[in-house]
């Protein structure tokens, strides 16, 4: 089946939060497991404006947590695909802070999600291509063979991994 691919800009998703009390730890910075969430909400708009279909999040394939968010700084959450197989769209995100008191802004994270589509009545719902039309999507873009190729070794060293991961005790 051929789909009509789509540029990145179609499917971009941008949130911005402002960091409060209750987002942080005992460091007054935005609890990781926080960002992550930010990051997957922000995402799963991205892949779904893209496919237009139900798709859950596969993984969270790379996290890179560059400069904490203080409170009160603001974080705003960009998201676009980067790739896509058949049924799997990569997504990127970019996550900026802000010193609201000064307009100082700086990168805090980035990231790297899979999502897989959901199929509907029965039938696989395949993700269109993508097109990158800036520089810096053009860059981004440019890693998804390789980042495909070492998340499916991942997944063969990770499924035997855990065929020795017992469950008793718990």
């Amino acid at each position: 089946m051929t789909l009509e691919s789509k540029t990145c800009r179609q499917s971009r998703s941008i949130q911005a939060h402002r960091i409060l009390p209750f987002h942080c730890n005992m460091h007054q910075t935005l609890y990781g497991g926080q960002l992550m969430e930010f990051i997957d909400n922000c995402a799963s708009i991205t892949v779904s404006r893209h496919t237009r279909s139900l798709c859950v999040t596969a993984s969270m394939d790379q996290l890179n947590f560059l400069q904490p968010l203080s409170l009160s700084d603001s974080v705003c959450v960009e998201t676009m695909v980067s790739g896509t197989g058949s049924t799997s769209v990569e997504v990127f995100a970019k996550v900026v802070g802000e010193r609201l008191e000064t307009g100082e802004r700086y990168l805090a994270a980035t990231a790297f999600l899979t999502f897989v589509t959901v199929p509907q009545d029965g039938q696989k719902v395949y993700a269109p291509g993508i097109v990158p039309e800036t520089e810096e999507e053009k860059f981004i873009c440019s890693g998804y063979e390789q980042r495909q190729q070492e998340r499916l070794a991942k997944r063969i060293e990770t499924k035997r991994f855990n065929e020795r991961i017992t469950i008793q005790n718990i």
